[in-house]
């Protein structure tokens, strides 16, 4: 028999034996407790797999496994199994020490979720010393491996325990701190010049005015907007997106490292990026007074905010300047500066397509953003709260335009009479089992929803938001009403997107930070070109990347715990004004109205007043004897008296208001039963 035969049978024997294992596995996510012991949880299955710790492999805590079953028993549903295969690593990075001797080093990581040390050859500790502490990277662990193989990236220094942090916070949500080398060469020797012949194949806005607004501090400008009067009252408005596709093309190294990590991750000091800076601030960053390939979606438009027609495709621009939300804010106040009529055009136009959409059924909750005052060592100094105003809707009402423009367009095409597969953004309608309890919470503030419908649902809670503006309840109310909400996903299946009120919606206009922005511009071009693909993954990459988005939410959210934190270490022993915003049966929490800073209130702290119990469906702690209730949106004055970094905790102390007249019976209370305690 011949060499090629026998390989060929070997082959066949190796893909057979490959689908006996995967039939007899199923495949989830490993998670390990502090005690050591592993579970699978795998989807659509309610009974997770235990795996004792001698049965991992080579998985670590959050790896996608396939585990095979050993022990099931039918009558209580408990399953036993062991890990045969890791699917994808959910970390490669970690920080710990090193352990060097003169022949040999370990790295040792900080983690409360038991792995093994690594072994690190000595030609890759990257001049890390004895004790130091250090990024390492996981290269090799083969099944025939004493230990897994790892690689030192980065030492960090002792004084900078904040850069520490937030790369350990990106490490533990499965985000790699660097990108490898293949990956940056790849950018490195992409041409800077943009190529003749493309040019020639695009349609050329160069000539017609455009200009970015983004935050102060931004570096990746993904989008650009183009105006100018075609006849009396019809305008063409363009918006013009980064051509990230045209750089990174399917399946290449660049692409490969973009969709493991789906998405940029915005920590309040740092920015982790879903492409090489090479490209995300260079190459395809939207940068005034530069030529740049885009792909956009260009509208004809009355004044009125009325689409008359549109256009989707490949075009070349020039930014002619470059503004951030306060320079177009201050336009729009006061009624001057840089290209003074088209920025009020453009805002009047998006103004009233804002208000069609609310009437149509958006819902209308109000957005703040918190931003922290840095100094040079990323310490918080302050805290500044930004809300949506003007200037952030123009340019989200025309976001939203278009990404519902290209929704609509894939929408009509079908492969055998089959949707085309597209990652639709998706947000359903409201579950009535978890809207039950808020809707008993808002009526007590005189809130009445109509829920016979899912249209009279969102057109109630536009009225409450409405009725609710400026009252001291407004902000729990919209809080708990996001709550009630489902989240939106990236999937092939539509539903249409619930809190927008659209039919169609897709992500179209930031590639540059998002991966399924990419995949909708692959999809889109390959329609345009008539070459229509057939993704047959494209479920598969949605759920990916419905994964990713909630892990860097997550990790921004600690992010910003860590520096809310960090802020108020500095103000311990000090009172602030609070509300409340969350209650439990160990206590209520607070947020602190000049900073947006969480902390607990323990029942511990309270049980000197009263003996408090939670009532549920009030979101209230009630005092048994004085009657004295906490409920969520109460004003409350607290005492910092705990800021703990490691575990990001803040813990207050209810202050009592002495000098208020209908709190002197509360006080006096108070002070015997303290009495009472003493004694």
């Amino acid at each position: 028999m011949s060499k090629q035969k026998i390989k060929h049978k070997q082959k066949q024997k190796q893909k057979i034996t490959h689908k006996s294992a995967e039939s007899l596995s199923q495949k989830g996510r490993l998670e390990i407790t502090r005690s050591g012991m592993g579970f699978v949880i795998v989807d659509g299955d309610k009974n997770d797999i235990m795996v004792k710790p001698g049965d991992f492999a080579t998985a670590l805590n959050g790896d996608i496994v396939r585990v095979k079953l050993v022990k099931e028993n039918i009558r209580t549903g408990k399953k036993e199994g062991r890990i045969v295969e890791v699917v994808t690593r959910k970390q490669t990075e970690f920080i710990g020490h090193l352990q060097l001797s003169t022949n040999h080093a370990f790295f040792v990581p900080d983690t409360d979720k038991p792995m093994p040390d690594l072994f690190i050859p000595l030609i890759d500790i990257n001049g890390a010393k004895n004790k130091d502490r250090v990024v390492a990277r996981l290269v090799k662990w083969d099944k025939t491996d004493k230990k897994p193989v790892g690689e030192i990236v980065k030492v960090l220094l002792p004084e900078d325990d904040n850069d520490a942090a937030m790369q350990e916070l990106l490490a533990q949500a499965g985000f790699p701190l660097s990108f490898p080398l293949d990956v940056q060469e790849t950018a490195e020797r992409i041409p800077d010049i943009l190529d003749p012949e493309e040019i020639s194949k695009r349609r050329d806005c160069r000539d017609i005015l455009t200009f970015t607004i983004d935050p102060a501090d931004a570096k990746d400008f993904d989008d650009a907007i183009s105006i100018r009067e075609l006849s009396k009252d019809v305008y063409e408005i363009g918006v013009h997106i980064a051509d990230v596709s045209y750089y990174v093309l399917p399946d290449s190294d660049l692409d490969v490292e973009a969709y493991k990590r789906a998405t940029s991750v915005y920590l309040p000091d740092r920015v982790n990026p879903m492409l090489p800076e090479k490209i995300s601030n260079e190459l395809c960053s939207l940068r005034p007074h530069e030529d740049k390939f885009t792909f956009s979606a260009i509208f004809q438009m009355t004044s009125k905010g009325e689409v008359k027609q549109y256009w989707l495709g490949k075009t070349v621009i020039h930014s002619d300047h470059r503004y951030a939300y306060e320079d177009v804010q201050q336009i729009i106040e006061t009624k001057e500066g840089v290209h003074k009529e088209e920025i009020l055009l453009l805002n009047d136009i998006s103004q009233r397509m804002r208000r069609k959409r609310f009437e149509k059924g958006a819902i209308n909750f109000s957005s703040q953003e918190v931003r922290f005052k840095l100094d040079e060592k990323g310490t918080p100094i302050g805290i500044v709260v930004k809300e949506s105003k003007e200037s952030h809707q123009l340019i989200e009402e025309l976001m939203l335009l278009a990404n519902k423009t290209v929704a609509e367009n894939v929408s009509k095409l079908h492969i055998n009479k089959k949707p085309i597969p597209f990652p639709y953004r998706v947000h359903d309608q409201p579950d009535k089992d978890r809207l039950a309890p808020f809707l008993v919470f808002a009526k007590k503030y005189g809130h009445v929803f109509d829920i016979s419908s899912p249209e009279k649902i969102s057109k109630s809670f536009n009225q409450m938001l409405e009725d609710a503006k400026g009252k001291p309840e407004q902000h729990v109310l919209e809080q708990l009403g996001i709550r009630t909400m489902a989240k939106a996903i990236y999937t092939t299946e539509n539903i249409g997107h619930y809190g927008l009120a659209f039919d169609y919606y897709c992500h179209f206009t930031s590639p540059i930070r998002r991966y399924p922005d990419i995949l909708v511009h692959r999809v889109l071009e390959s329609i345009i070109i008539g070459k229509t693909m057939n993704d047959k993954k494209m479920e598969e990459k949605c759920k990916h990347s419905s994964e990713r988005e909630r892990a860097a939410m997550e990790c921004e959210r600690a992010g910003n715990k860590y520096k809310q934190v960090e802020f108020l270490k500095s103000h311990v022993g000090e009172v602030f004004e609070a509300v409340i915003s969350g209650v439990s049966s160990f206590g209520f929490w607070a947020e602190t109205v000049l900073h947006k800073c969480e902390g607990l209130v323990s029942v511990i702290g309270l049980s000197d007043y009263d003996d408090f119990r939670h009532v549920e469906t009030d979101y209230s702690l009630v005092g048994r004897r004085t009657g004295r209730a906490f409920r969520m949106g109460d004003k409350v004055m607290i005492k910092v008296i705990a800021a703990n970094l490691e575990k990001r905790q803040l813990d207050y102390e209810w202050v009592m208001q002495v000098n208020k007249d209908n709190d002197h019976e509360d006080n006096t209370k108070h002070k015997k039963l303290k009495d009472k305690k003493n004694k």
